[in-house]
């Protein structure tokens, strides 16, 4: 490199890292929960095991520190639990939030509910037919105005005039 044209150091950050990081308890400033941060869905894990295996302990005391190391293990697998790609306290607040819904749901943010039934009545009447009419004859039509309509598909204006009587001239296609 010369020296007029200094190359200045490119630096680049990324925070990745940051959003990837899930939100944890147990840490203020330098101060650390012991083997923390803890994730919320592991501190429910230890606190709902230990009230469970307080609470249960005459049923597992014959196995020894099997069922504790059992529940310290179900603490470290849950840290970055994920279910459907959200974290375990969306997807329960989540199902919590679908189980309250009304049965028939919301419009405009309000319970849909079902119209109340309603007796409708109402009547007919059966009248007997009336005397048709006989159709009109069709007007008679010239021998030119005849085969200009049966003779194939015909344009609309020569369709007009045939019905009004009134003679059409075939036109010639591309002539002179």
């Amino acid at each position: 490199m010369s020296g007029t044209t200094a190359a200045r150091e490119r630096l680049a950050r990324s925070y990745t890292a940051a959003r990837r990081h899930p939100w944890v308890l147990g840490k203020l400033g330098d101060w650390v929960i012991w083997f923390g941060p803890y994730s919320p869905a592991q501190l429910v894990v230890i606190g709902g095991g230990a009230v469970l295996l307080i609470n249960t302990f005459a049923w597992w005391s014959w196995l020894g520190p099997v069922p504790v190391v059992l529940w310290l293990v179900a603490a470290w697998a849950v840290r970055g639990a994920k279910i459907g790609g959200v974290s375990p306290s969306t997807a329960v607040l989540g199902l919590v939030q679908l189980l309250s819904q009304p049965p028939a749901g919301r419009i405009a943010g309000r319970a849909a509910r079902d119209v109340r039934p309603r007796l409708l009545t109402g009547s007919f009447v059966i009248e007997p037919p009336r005397a048709v009419a006989a159709p009109a004859p069709a007007p008679a039509v010239s021998g030119a105005v005849a085969s200009a309509r049966h003779s194939g598909p015909a344009s609309g204006l020569s369709q007009l005039l045939g019905g009004a009587g009134l003679p059409v001239v075939p036109s010639s296609v591309g002539g002179s």
